[in-house]
């Protein structure tokens, strides 16, 4: 059964920096890259697709997490935001070999490099079908760029959140055990109740305080991001 009778119009698509590294676990994968901007492309192709995303920097740098112990949290995290600078820049380059009009804009003012971050300007631009990589998270310490993704999502007035990772939805323990059980559909309650990992306590607060769904879906099988845009009922949907 599809969730939706019709395609989203307007979709914010979260990406972990770690899965544009491949099985390498750090840097870029040319292969993999390649694929992703293959698979955006495809799905605005099938569908008239609004598409923002948002991608984190954990490829090249983890921000609080990454061991650095010679500087503090606030300075780790702005370090962590310019890493999600250089994927989006590499996601561009990437995508627009593939012929797509995109524009990056940061919350951190890089004139050089990108446009900054103004509300009106990327709808405009989403409008005008020009995929938006939102970079730099926040633009504050102390937010994940899953919260970041959450935000831009109810800026820019998406329709749904879309989390892509290597995994085909929620599942109630590790998916690699056995007996895992794997969600169809979860509420935001369930998630922060049970731990599920969706995505950090904030972006799903967000998320249910302003009814923006999320679909976590495995964007590494061929052909999901288009299926998952269209409607149809693949992943784990997560409601209020």
């Amino acid at each position: 059964m599809k969730r939706r009778a019709t395609p989203y119009k307007r979709a914010l698509l979260k990406l972990s920096g770690e899965m544009l590294a491949g099985d390498k676990g750090f840097g870029f994968s040319a292969d993999f890259m390649r694929y992703l901007s293959g698979q955006v492309k495809e799905a605005l192709e099938v569908s008239p697709i609004q598409l923002g995303i948002v991608i984190g920097g954990g490829n090249i740098y983890r921000g609080a997490r990454s061991g650095l112990d010679v500087c503090d949290r606030a300075t780790g995290d702005y370090m962590g935001m310019l890493a999600t600078a250089i994927n989006a820049l590499a996601l561009q380059g990437a995508l627009e070999s593939m012929g797509l009009e995109t524009r990056v804009m940061s919350a951190i003012e890089m004139k050089e490099i990108s446009e900054p971050y103004i509300r009106r300007r990327a709808v405009r631009h989403l409008e005008k079908g020009r995929v938006v990589i939102f970079a730099c998270g926040t633009g504050n310490p102390f937010f994940t760029t899953d919260t970041a993704a959450s935000l831009r999502a109810m800026e820019i007035g998406a329709d749904v959140l879309l989390k892509g990772t290597k995994v085909n939805g929620v599942y109630d323990k590790d998916p690699q055990l056995g007996d895992a059980k794997k969600f169809s559909k979860v509420t935001f309650l369930e998630v922060l109740n049970q731990g599920l990992g969706v995505m950090d306590s904030a972006a799903i607060s967000l998320c249910m305080d302003n009814e923006l769904e999320i679909v976590v879906f495995d964007v590494s099988t061929p052909g999901s991001l288009s299926n998952v845009i269209q409607g149809e009922d693949i992943g784990t949907i997560v409601v209020k």
